[in-house]
């Protein structure tokens, strides 16, 4: 059997987290996250201070994907655009000889990640409707960051049409079946891209699970995690992924199965969310069912690679939610159809 690479080289690490003088003397190294498969979180633990290290999987990695330079990078642009809701990042590696990969490192900060659960503090219906509202407003407030900082990371062309190229590109690469719908949707996004908006700073993965909320008040957002697809390009994107990932109470639940916990009574439904955005930010957001469907699609396709890790033996025994992709990249797809086909 092939051994794997180890994610962490302990005293390379440590020797660079020496170099930056972040703490002192030995480390202690605890894998953090939900195991998806895709980034690797870690929690570094030395002389009672604490920080976090954000690494891509090993590789072979898609061109373009998992770019921890660029990412830490961007999110030092948006901060000085104005846009504080964001861990603080204290230092990168480009250099892959330290642990095989780039990484970058970030100040540890208290809160709750909510995924499968609601923390305390959510129990009333007030306080789960005060977080979904948080959670467009600091949409808007993503949307609204500007700057000359940022100029280095906008592309010249569509947003839109770069996106649905990119990932059929990706789908070519990650694809470990045939899966008809991927293909039809693709087709339809390709041929109806719509008419931009003025860009704006884009999260690319916004949802419930990649925010991280107070401790001592979960209904305030204090933190935006995972940058990996962020870019500048056209803010309905966004809108068109929460409305995608989010199970609302009573209603659709998510074909992602991202944030479940949004379906518990007293979080806003998805056409409360959407008048928030469009009272809060002054845009409009159609054609909505262009961008659900977007996000959708690519949500097949990178879970398509997260699956292929999984089935092909690349990630650890601890990965088992990989395993879910089986059948939740069809439905992702068939979803995406079912979006456009209304």
């Amino acid at each position: 059997m092939e051994t794997k690479a180890p994610l962490l080289i302990l005293e390379n690490v440590e020797a660079f987290l020496d170099g930056h003088g972040l703490g002192s003397g030995p480390i202690t190294a605890t894998r953090i996250g939900d195991g998806g498969g895709s980034n690797f979180t870690f929690l570094i633990e030395r002389s009672g201070e604490r920080f976090v290290l954000r690494r891509p999987p090993r590789p072979p990695l898609p061109p373009s994907a998992h770019d921890m330079v660029r990412e830490a990078g961007l999110q030092n642009a948006i901060r000085a655009a104005g846009f504080e809701r964001l861990a603080e990042i204290v230092a990168v590696c480009d250099d892959g000889s330290v642990i095989g990969v780039p990484f970058y490192v970030m100040r540890f900060l208290e809160g709750h990640v909510i995924t499968q659960e609601l923390p305390t503090g959510l129990e009333s219906e007030d306080a789960r409707f005060a977080l979904g509202m948080d959670l467009v407003d600091t949409l808007v407030e993503i949307h609204a960051a500007q700057g000359p900082e940022l100029e280095t990371f906008a592309r010249p062309g569509s947003y839109l049409e770069r996106q649905v190229k990119r990932f059929a590109q990706l789908w070519e690469i990650n694809q470990t079946r045939e899966i008809a719908a991927v293909d039809e949707v693709g087709r339809f996004l390709t041929e109806n891209v719509p008419d931009a908006l003025p860009p704006t700073v884009v999260h690319g993965d916004y949802r419930l699970g990649n925010m991280m909320v107070a401790p001592d008040d979960p209904t305030r957002i204090v933190a935006v995690l995972d940058w990996e697809m962020g870019a500048i390009g056209d803010p309905r994107a966004d809108v068109g992924y929460l409305l995608a990932t989010y199970s609302e109470p009573n209603g659709r639940v998510s074909a992602l199965g991202s944030s479940p916990v949004t379906a518990e009574p007293g979080f806003p439904s998805r056409a409360q969310l959407v008048e928030r955005y469009v009272e809060r930010s002054g845009r409009e957001v159609e054609p909505l069912a262009w961008f659900e469907a977007l996000a959708l699609w690519k949500a097949a396709v990178f879970c398509e690679a997260i699956y292929g890790r999984f089935i092909r033996g690349e990630l650890g025994s601890e990965d088992t939610r990989a395993a879910i992709f089986e059948v939740g990249v069809p439905l992702l797809a068939d979803t995406a159809l079912e979006t456009i086909s209304k």
